[in-house]
């Protein structure tokens, strides 16, 4: 697993339900956010990716919601890649909050996908590799 990179996010009123919870889609929204931020940090912004053909794909998505999150509610967003032999990798992310408390936890399969031939490419992190200044920050 890489270092944990990790964004700072508040929790915005318009983004919580009638219960006054973070709704469920937000999570979502935090997660793509740190993900996309760590492939910024590490080098990799959306242009370099669709420049050579290339788009990150979300295959699979599972979150586990463990402690309350409130309009104000100030968290940190985690993201770590972790890297296998085949076309896909998993990210880890965590949400917590201020105190230490484990707000989220969202786990996903991704992959990398060539926009001309629409299927996963073979090895992805040798490609994100080939394409950061920091590969580091991404575990490779």
């Amino acid at each position: 697993m890489s270092d944990e990179f990790s964004v700072p996010v508040t929790v915005r009123g318009y983004e919580t339900d009638v219960q006054g919870h973070l709704n469920q889609a937000v999570y979502l929204s935090y997660a793509e956010h740190a993900r996309w931020s760590l492939l910024e940090a590490a080098g990799i912004r959306q242009r370099n990716l669709t420049d050579n053909g290339l788009g990150p794909v979300v295959l699979e998505t599972t979150i586990r919601y463990l402690s309350e999150l409130l309009a104000g509610d100030e968290v940190t967003v985690t993201c770590a890649f972790l890297w296998g032999e085949g076309k896909t990798f998993r990210v880890v992310q965590r949400i917590v909050k201020p105190d230490g408390t484990l707000a989220a936890e969202v786990e996903g399969i991704s992959g990398l996908l060539d926009l001309t031939a629409r299927r996963l490419v073979a090895a992805p992190g040798d490609r994100f590799k080939q394409l950061a200044t920091d590969p580091g920050l991404m575990g490779l």
